[in-house]
Order: structure tokens, then sequence, then C-alpha cells
């Protein structure tokens, strides 16, 4: 089980970004966009930089759904290897079978 700080410092993370995601796309779309003159660029790089630091959604760290283990990560079911393979193994999984060859 991950540090329960971790945990929740991530989701902290995940409110802020998702709070901050309207904003935080409309300004990368203008930063990013070749057409607009180099000032009204670099004023919306600025702009995202006044930005907290935990809305830029590349901060937030996937973790296993279940005990928080943040590597390992398989994004299909939201869980660590270690849990995958012991919830898989029980059967709790669907369509999920254990191969033998």
């Amino acid at each position: 089980m991950a540090k329960l700080s971790s945990v929740n410092k991530n989701e902290r993370r995940r409110k802020m970004a998702k709070k901050y995601a309207g904003k935080f796309a409309r300004l990368k779309a203008i930063a990013n966009d070749e057409s607009k003159d180099d000032g009204e660029r670099l004023i919306a790089r600025l702009k995202m930089a006044e930005l907290p630091r935990n809305a830029n959604p590349t901060r937030i760290r996937n973790r296993c759904e279940l005990t928080g283990r943040s590597r390992a990560y398989y994004r299909k079911f939201r869980l660590s290897r270690v849990m995958l393979r012991e919830l898989a193994n029980k059967g709790l999984i669907p369509g999920v079978t254990k191969s033998s060859w």
C-alpha cells in the first residue's frame, strides 16, 4: 500500500487539473498557434506559467485503484501488476484467463 499522503496529493492534483482544464487548453492552443504573432504567444505562455503548478495535467501520476501503487500500472484495468495478477487468478476480472502452454 502506498503512503496515503501520496495518494491524497495525487487526488488534489486531479481536482486542480480538472478545475483549470479549460483555461489551460485555451492558453496552450494560443501558445502553439503559429499563425498568431510572437508577442501574443509569449503572453499566453506567461499566463500559463502563472497558473498553479498542479493545474498541469502532466503532474498527475497513474496509480492503482486498490493499493495506490504507482509503478507497473495497467491503464486498461487501472490496477498495478500485483493486484491484476491476484484478482485475475481469483477470477474476479471478466474476460481475463490464466494462460498455460
